[in-house]
């Protein structure tokens, strides 16, 4: 045998025993190997989005049941049948909805059995259709880094929060990241939202992916510019003040989106009024019978019909279901508050804190 032979059998038989090595290694009893965890995932939603409850807590608010009795908000509304809590994650270290408050949050909605559906803002405040400010921190990047700090924070906040649900961006009809992601530059929207549905598949492959639009009468333009994008639901605002009226005119446009993309639809977004009372010095956002659907008056009764009749026009479309918005909002720092809830006549509670009757809607089929 010549050297180079001597030589090859000799780093091939160091190859053999690092591989047997590892084998044994992988096999040592003392390091058990963890199955994932699989979460059956429901065919409908019934969510909430109570991202304001940490807040709500900390103002000392005493929520009640629908008997009058002192309840934490996610005990109520699971017994009804919320399955799933939407939470929104920011990316600033300031304030509750950093990914380390929203980790707790997220570990406690989990303990109780149900799902999370997280929200990227991309932003250290709000992100919706008239707002999309980059971070602080990604100012001044370039778009090319910002692909890689889309992907980098939406992989560190997946593999930290293991969502059953997530949206890459929030109410992104005009894009994401303005002005890079604007949807004026359609090719690098599409850029930045692959990036994170990229980083979501990486991080934790049984994640479903939301990408969320506002409104429905131009969704179906919107999504067209989306295909062959990875994402697994369609999900639309629906706003009667901002977005019409007519659900039945909702309920087509859902069966069209949902037949065109192959996708499943949902509403992420609704609320309705109990009132147009006030319990704080907040102005709020609804007000007037102008802004709600005339034949639905905002009483509590009329916020039950509202939530009954768009369940049942989401499941005449086969619409994957709807998350309340605001449900817990309610005017927490007081009476003359100017800095308070503008959403407190919209909350699944009224001005005592006790639990209105739409909350039973959750128990519907």
């Amino acid at each position: 045998m010549n050297v180079s032979l001597r030589n090859l059998k000799t780093h091939l038989n160091i190859i053999i025993l690092v591989g047997l090595f590892a084998f044994v290694s992988s096999c040592d009893k003392s390091e058990p190997i963890v199955p994932p965890v699989i979460v059956e995932l429901p065919s409908y939603l019934k969510a909430c989005d109570l991202s304001f409850l940490p807040e709500m807590r900390l103002d000392g608010v005493a929520f009640k049941n629908t008997e009058g009795q002192l309840e934490d908000p996610l005990e109520t509304l699971k017994k009804q049948g919320m399955n799933a809590v939407r939470l929104r994650l920011w990316n600033g270290q300031n304030g509750l909805n950093t990914l380390e408050n929203v980790k707790t949050y997220s570990d406690e909605i989990k303990s109780k059995g149900l799902l999370t559906w997280i929200t990227v803002h991309y932003s250290d405040t709000w992100a919706d259709p008239g707002s999309q400010t980059k971070p602080a921190s990604w100012s001044n990047a370039s778009f090319e880094v910002l692909k890689d700090s889309i992907y980098e924070f939406t992989y560190k906040a997946v593999l930290k929060l293991k969502p059953d649900y997530i949206q890459i961006g929030n109410e992104i009809n005009s894009g994401l990241l303005w002005p890079e992601g604007h949807s004026n530059n359609s090719f690098q929207m599409r850029a930045l939202l692959a990036e994170g549905i990229r980083a979501c598949r990486n991080a934790s492959p049984a994640t479903k992916i939301i990408i969320h639009y506002a409104g429905y009468q131009y969704a179906s333009i919107f999504y067209a510019g989306l295909q062959n994008l990875n994402y697994d639901i369609i999900a639309l605002s629906y706003y009667p003040i901002w977005h019409g009226k007519d659900m039945k005119d909702l309920e087509n446009k859902m069966i069209d989106l949902k037949e065109t993309y192959k996708k499943e639809v949902i509403i992420a977004e609704t609320s309705y009024p109990f009132t147009f009372d006030w319990a704080d010095w907040t102005n709020n956002i609804i007000g007037g019978n102008n802004q709600i659907v005339p034949t639905i008056p905002a009483t509590a009764d009329g916020q039950k019909v509202f939530l009954t009749t768009l369940n049942n026009h989401i499941k005449q479309a086969e619409g994957f279901g709807w998350c309340y918005w605001g449900a817990e909002w309610v005017a927490s720092k007081g009476d003359q508050a100017s800095n308070g809830s503008s959403w407190e006549n919209q909350a699944l509670w009224d001005f005592d804190f006790k639990a209105l009757p739409a909350v039973t809607t959750f128990k519907a089929d």
